[in-house]
């Protein structure tokens, strides 16, 4: 199996990283600095899982020198979706697979359009991971990825891809229903990196904090009942689910919004807590709480030259 992971950052790295370091053949198609350091010195992840070097990985920022692969894992901020799609091209062959491990619950559609549906499987991912140097994936939590067929039907690709994740050493689930996956998902995603960016605090302040507590509850409702309406069969167990979830993460876990925010980053905020309010005006439900989220920190949506005008 031939993988190409298209964003080789926190998500992409660190699982495109566990894949190579038990034989996958694995080509991180990056740029930058980061590009650099992976050609010159390979791949480093610290884990609590244990780190791993990989010294010889193959990097390049050209997809035409990798040529078809059997799977790509598209793990590009959502704000690049459109770019990254450009590069897609040279990585498809007849049976190839693009799985969307992205924020938001746009990415597939949007893959559709660029690309066939034929060629597009749905996925999700649940871990903690930036990169923290070029070259280096710091993960602090958790680490699945969750992919399926659109039509909830077989796939050998994907099984292939399951038993691969698996000999890598981390977690990962073949699912039957990856919309409501993705939506689930979504629905936690919204609440944790729009409150932890907007209270610039990890989630160990806002759960301890009781009217920060009782607001994310009430923006995981907001998502739930959007979903709802969108067809998406959410329960309402998914709020005691989250909340023992949150319960077991670190008190210094954040999410990568707070820290694209710190950094002058852009944010995903229009296909996360701007998403919900877009969607929840389009089938009549009201999202107050999300509403706040997206125009307090709509200021800083394209990072610190937003702030420069």
């Amino acid at each position: 199996m031939r993988i190409a992971i298209l964003g080789s950052g926190g998500v992409g790295g660190y699982f495109g990283g566990r894949l190579a370091a038990t034989g996958t053949d694995v080509t991180f198609i990056a740029r930058g600095a980061h590009l650099a350091a992976l050609r010159e010195r390979g791949l480093r992840i610290e884990s609590p899982q244990g780190n791993i070097h990989v010294p010889r990985v193959v990097a390049t920022d050209d997809p035409a020198e990798s040529g078809p692969v059997d799977i790509v894992f598209f793990t590009v901020k959502l704000y690049d979706t459109d770019t990254a799609m450009r590069m897609l091209p040279p990585l498809l062959g007849p049976h190839t697979l693009v799985v969307p491990f992205q924020n938001g619950v746009d990415s597939v559609d949007a893959l559709t359009r660029a690309v066939g549906r034929a060629h597009v499987a749905g996925g999700t991912a649940y871990v903690y991971a930036v990169i923290a140097e070029p070259g280096l994936i710091r993960h602090t939590a958790m680490g699945r990825l969750i992919f399926g067929p659109l039509d909830g039907g077989k796939s050998p690709l994907l099984e292939q891809l399951l038993d691969a994740c698996r000999t890598a050493g981390f977690d990962a689930i073949l699912s039957d229903d990856i919309k409501t996956d993705i939506w689930s998902k979504f629905a936690r995603l919204t609440v944790f990196s729009g409150l932890t960016a907007v209270t610039r605090c990890p989630i160990g302040r806002l759960r301890d904090d009781t009217g920060l507590s009782e607001m994310m509850r009430g923006a995981l409702r907001e998502s739930i009942s959007v979903a709802r309406a969108r067809g998406v069969p959410l329960g309402d167990d998914l709020v005691d689910e989250v909340q023992a979830a949150t319960a077991a993460l670190p008190a210094n876990a954040r999410s990568s919004m707070l820290d694209d925010l710190e950094r002058g980053r852009p944010l995903e905020l229009p296909w996360l807590s701007g998403a919900i309010v877009r969607i929840g005006q389009e089938v009549g439900v009201d999202t107050p709480i999300h509403r706040f989220i997206a125009t307090v920190l709509n200021p800083h949506v394209n990072g610190s030259r937003s702030l420069e005008r």
